[in-house]
C-alpha cells in the first residue's frame, strides 16, 4: 500500500533527499519549507517521474503557530500521513554572549518548538491508528556539549532524548519514533552555519547517503541511527562517553576553528 511522508525542510540536503528516495519507492509527499520555488521545482520533478502526489507547503517553522496550521492543512487536504520525518533545522557560530540572542531563539523554535508540536499532532494519530513512523534528525553534536555551537548542539541534545524517551512509551504500540544522528554531511548547513571551513567539517558525507542511511533505519524502527562516519569516525563517537567532560569541551572548541 502506498504511503504518505510528510517531511520538513525538504527544499534542500538531506531533506530533498529523504523526499527523492520516499518518491523512488512509490510514496506520496507532504514537502515543507520557506523556499516556494525549489519546492515547487521539486514537487514537479518528482510527480513526473514517480507517477506520484506531492503537497507542498510553505511555512517557515520557526513563527508561532506554523506547526500547528502545517498540520491543519494536512488534515484539511484529507491526507493521511504514515511517516513523519522533521529534518528542517539550523545552526550558528559564535561564542554565545557574542551572537544574536534573536537568531538563537529563533533556532530553538525550529528545532526545538516545531519539531516537538509537530511530533505531539502526528503522534497522537498515529497513536489513535496503531501505526505510524517518525523520524526526527538529530546530530553526533547531541552527544556533546558545543562551546562555539552552545545553543546549536543543546537543541540537538534535547531531539535526541525526546525521541528515545517517547520511543520507549511507544513498546506497545506499532508506532515508531527513530532518532537520526549524522555527522559532518554535505548540504547548506554547513554553509548557513559558518561551519563549512571548520577542521570538523574537512571531512563530510554526502547528504543521500544520509538521508538513505535515515530512511532505511526509520522504516526498520531503530531507536538511534549513526550515519554518513566513517570506520574512524565512528570509533570516535564510541569514546565520546568515556573521555573527561573538560577534555571533550576542548576537543570540540578546537574542531570548530577554521
Amino acid at each position: 500500500m502506498k504511503k504518505t511522508a510528510l517531511i520538513t525542510g525538504a527544499s534542500s540536503g538531506i531533506g530533498e533527499e529523504f523526499a527523492k528516495i520516499h518518491a523512488e519507492r512509490g510514496g506520496d509527499l507532504v514537502i515543507v519549507a520557506r523556499s516556494i520555488g525549489k519546492l515547487n521545482a521539486l514537487k514537479t520533478t518528482l510527480e513526473e517521474k514517480h507517477n506520484i502526489s506531492v503537497l507542498v507547503i510553505e511555512k517557515d517553522l520557526s513563527q508561532a503557530n506554523a506547526a500547528k496550521e502545517v498540520y491543519e492543512e494536512v488534515i484539511q487536504a484529507k491526507i493521511k500521513i504514515d511517516y513523519l520525518i522533521n529534518n528542517a533545522g539550523f545552526g550558528g557560530m559564535g561564542k554565545f554572549y557574542e551572537r544574536s540572542v534573536q537568531e538563537d531563539l529563533a533556532m530553538i523554535s525550529l528545532n526545538v518548538l516545531a519539531l516537538t508540536e509537530l511530533t505531539h499532532y502526528f503522534l497522537v494519530d498515529f497513536v489513535k491508528r496503531n501505526e505510524g513512523k517518525i523520524l526526527n534528525v538529530s546530530s553526533t553534536a547531541s552527544l556533546m556539549a558545543g562551546p562555539g555551537q552552545a545553543v546549536y548542539f543543546a537543541t540537538k541534545a534535547y531531539v535526541t532524548s525526546f525521541s528515545n524517551a517517547i520511543a520507549a512509551e511507544l513498546h506497545n504500540k506499532k508506532v515508531t519514533v527513530s532518532n537520526l544522528m549524522p555527522g559532518a554531511t554535505d548540504s547548506n548547513f554547513g554553509e548557513r552555519s559558518g561551519m563549512d571551513n571548520t577542521v570538523m567539517f574537512s571531512k563530510t558525507a554526502s547528504a543521500r547517503v544520509v538521508a538513505k542511511q535515515g530512511y532505511n533505519g526509520m522504516l526498520r524502527g531503530k531507536l538511534n541511527v549513526l550515519a554518513g562516519l566513517d570506520f574512524t569516525q565512528k570509533i570516535a563517537i564510541g569514546m565520546v562517553k568515556f573521555v573527561p567532560r573538560k577534555i571533550m569541551l576542548l576537543m570540540v572548541r578546537k574542531l570548530q576553528k577554521g
